[in-house]
């Protein structure tokens, strides 16, 4: 992860200029609060949501994350005049890493659920969020784009996070004709996970979802996902030696220890998490 446990320990001691943090019950939400710039992601906003999922990553407490967003549009992509340097202001606390972020590896060792909860919306570098999660849950009126061939421009990190959701010749056909995807198109290609009525609606789906997975060992799930992540670096031969590697890790952890026990003992499972 791009931030260490111990530079983000002191998270809730942090002032964030472009985001919103809450922690409750083993759910870490990040919300995107850039409303009047259509949560355009600017170079601070990028090193803030690095740093809030570096510490849901180091942190064993937290259990799943969900990824919302303030305003008329869940996200519009980067901030490409910020990027070029054009000034802004900055009232954030959180450090400037060593290296640059790149948006589109934000996510790719979080190791944990993370829930994008979609109300409006999404354009362009705004689909590498959605793109990195392992739950989107939207709104039945809202819709995708990628407009950049409209602008001279390609999808590069957008089109590499799609080809892991969805077939290589509807992203490539997106990304060409730059037309606007459904929110039911988007369920139908993988893209969306689960489609609500209204707000209302929303926040109940993404509620549920939490408690469903927090039902479950975060050890087992954290380990699952970091083998899948892991699958896409290892040969066909490689593969199996590898999981059978995971598996033997994971039997020897405190939750499947407890998880195993209880079973025998026909009770509920008490997760530590480890």
């Amino acid at each position: 992860m791009t931030y260490s446990k111990e530079e983000t320990a002191n998270l809730h001691e942090q002032t964030f200029g472009y985001l919103l943090i809450d922690e409750t019950e083993h759910i870490l939400t990040v919300t995107l609060n850039r409303p009047k710039k259509k949560n355009a992601m600017n170079p601070t906003m990028v090193n803030e949501l690095a740093y809030a999922l570096s510490y849901a990553h180091h942190n064993s407490d937290i259990w799943a994350v969900v990824l919302a967003a303030k305003g008329t549009i869940y996200s519009a992509g980067a901030d490409l005049r910020a990027f070029s340097g054009s000034h802004q202001e900055i009232n954030s606390t959180i450090p400037v890493p060593d290296k640059p972020v790149i948006i589109g590896n934000l996510g790719a060792e979080l190791y944990k659920p993370c829930i994008a909860k979609v109300h409006a919306p999404v354009y362009a570098g705004g689909l590498l969020l959605i793109g990195a999660c392992t739950h989107v849950v939207a709104m039945e009126n809202t819709f995708f784009s990628l407009p950049e061939v409209k602008r001279g421009l390609w999808p590069m990190q957008v089109m590499q996070s799609l080809l892991q959701i969805m077939p290589p010749r509807k992203v490539l056909d997106w990304c060409m004709r730059a037309k606007k995807m459904t929110a039911q198109e988007a369920l139908q290609n993988g893209l969306v996970t689960e489609l609500v009525t209204d707000e209302a609606a929303l926040d109940k789906a993404v509620q549920q979802l939490c408690e469903e997975l927090c039902q479950f060992s975060p050890t087992a799930i954290r380990m699952g996902l970091k083998a899948y992540h892991q699958l896409q670096y290892k040969t066909a031969g490689e593969a199996h030696e590898y999981l059978h590697k995971m598996l033997m890790q994971l039997v020897q952890t405190e939750d499947a220890i407890e998880g195993i026990l209880a079973f025998q003992q026909k009770r509920e499972p008490v997760w530590k998490g480890q």
